[in-house]
């Protein structure tokens, strides 16, 4: 008997193509998916036919730190700007909701606040907000700065920058423009707040030159799960999309992000942790895995080193490629990144070339059988609290979503784990959240 109130939330991350390097080299896949707006359009509406909760887009401040030859065979190097991506997509959409990227290290709180109110505004209450601190240190270079802030400091500014942006966001009053012809009252201004803020890092005045969002603040989504990131995610967000090496260790991030929430008086029910899940559908196991090794076999090993170098912060060509990987020591990238990296290598005494194919093929949570094998595999992380739903992300396009949408949903819908029909019409009601107070009115 499924329990009533364990239904999943499925998210889908939209990176360039796939997060899998061989994808735009895979028969019939889609080789311009990242950079063909006809092509995400589908995308969006097949999700949103699939009853997904959101459509995640990835988003990169800077052409990945790789070499060139790896740099050759990868389909990363362009893609769209989320926030005009997402405002287009608003428009051919009603219901799913469209969540970007917003860097905390090298944007300012107004311009987030201003774009993610707008996209609420465009979506009628559908945006979400993830919060990155940016990892690749290339980024710096291309907003005047010689190298990556520090990664401890990245986090005390991404703190600080969420209470600004939702300060912001708390402006105005819902009744602030109570627009009165008659007596010629656009706004009250006894409704308005001015921010008035000074910190360590931002001296922002306010306030914000737009309306309170529809759904009073996009939702807030969260990715790190370094110490840093786990007690931002406690004290900020919504939604939580993890990279757990399985389910024993997703338990453990479930535990203890809902648990510090717990601590300081957050309710744990208002946070949904999604890992992140690539899922290959067969009609049976075995053409499942078949298709996921002909995945796995269209990686170049330029391609997967760098892959790996990104995963260590460190560059793993100076690497023995045939010996175990050697110890490593901290950089400012990534750190669950690198702790990832690592753990797996030990745990299944990799080579790093080994490990350097697993990470440019996708090392993460993988879900590879018929859609009743890998609702089988979703029911279970569910009900024995390892998450709240799942990021899927797909083997390639259009094929490896097509698959997901139309087989694997009703296999979830059919044993009650899935909605049939969405909610409500914005992003927090479908995720059941509450819309936030206005903290100053």
């Amino acid at each position: 008997m499924i329990d009533a109130r364990k239904t999943l939330r499925l998210g889908a991350f939209m990176r360039p193509v796939s997060i899998h390097a061989g994808a735009w080299r895979y028969p019939g896949a889609w080789r311009d998916a990242n950079f063909s707006f006809p092509r995400l359009s589908y995308l969006a509406r097949k999700l949103e036919a699939g009853r997904f909760d959101a459509f995640f887009m990835a988003d990169h401040l800077a052409v990945l730190n790789m070499g060139t030859e790896a740099l050759r065979r990868s389909h990363t190097v362009t893609s769209f700007e989320p926030f005009t991506l997402l405002s287009a997509l608003a428009a051919i959409t009603s219901r799913i909701g469209l969540v970007a990227t917003g860097s905390t290290s090298f944007d300012e709180p107004f311009h987030v606040a201003r774009r993610f109110a707008s996209l609420d505004h465009i979506s009628e209450g559908r945006a979400g907000w993830n919060i990155v601190t940016t990892s690749n240190p290339d980024a710096a270079l291309n907003f005047g700065l010689e190298e990556h802030l520090d990664h401890a400091e990245r986090y005390r500014r991404a703190r600080e920058f969420f209470d600004v942006v939702t300060g912001l966001w708390d402006s105005f009053a819902d009744d602030a423009f109570p627009r009165d012809a008659a007596s010629g009252t656009y706004l009250d201004p006894a409704r308005m707040h001015v921010l008035a803020h000074q910190g360590e890092f931002f001296r922002v005045r306010g306030p914000l030159n737009i309306a309170r969002p529809v759904q009073g603040w996009p939702v807030i989504v969260q990715a790190g799960a370094s110490e840093p990131g786990r007690q931002l995610a406690a004290e900020t967000a919504e939604v939580v999309f993890a990279a757990p090496n399985g389910l024993a260790d997703a338990r453990a991030l479930y535990a203890d992000v809902k648990g510090r929430m717990a601590r300081i008086g957050r309710d744990p029910d208002h946070l949904k942790i999604l890992p992140g899940a690539f899922v290959v559908v067969g009609a049976s196991d075995e053409e499942a895995r078949e298709k996921r090794d002909l995945l796995d076999s269209l990686v170049h090993d330029d391609n997967a080193v760098d892959s790996l170098s990104i995963a260590l912060g460190h560059d793993a060509r100076r690497f023995d490629p045939d010996a175990p990987l050697p110890e490593i020591p901290e950089s400012n990238a990534s750190k669950s990144g690198q702790a990832r990296a690592i753990a797996i290598a030990r745990a299944e005494n990799l080579t790093v070339r080994q490990l350097a194919r697993r990470f440019a093929g996708y090392a993460g949570l993988s879900f590879v059988g018929t859609p009743k094998t890998i609702a089988d595999a979703m029911e279970e992380w569910l009900l024995s609290e390892g998450c709240d739903g799942f990021n899927v992300m797909f083997p390639y396009l259009p094929e490896g979503l097509d698959a997901f949408v139309e087989q694997v949903v009703p296999e979830l819908q059919r044993r009650g784990l899935f909605r049939t029909e969405y909610e409500g019409r914005t992003l927090r009601e479908n995720l059941g959240l509450p819309r936030p107070a206005n903290r100053f009115f």
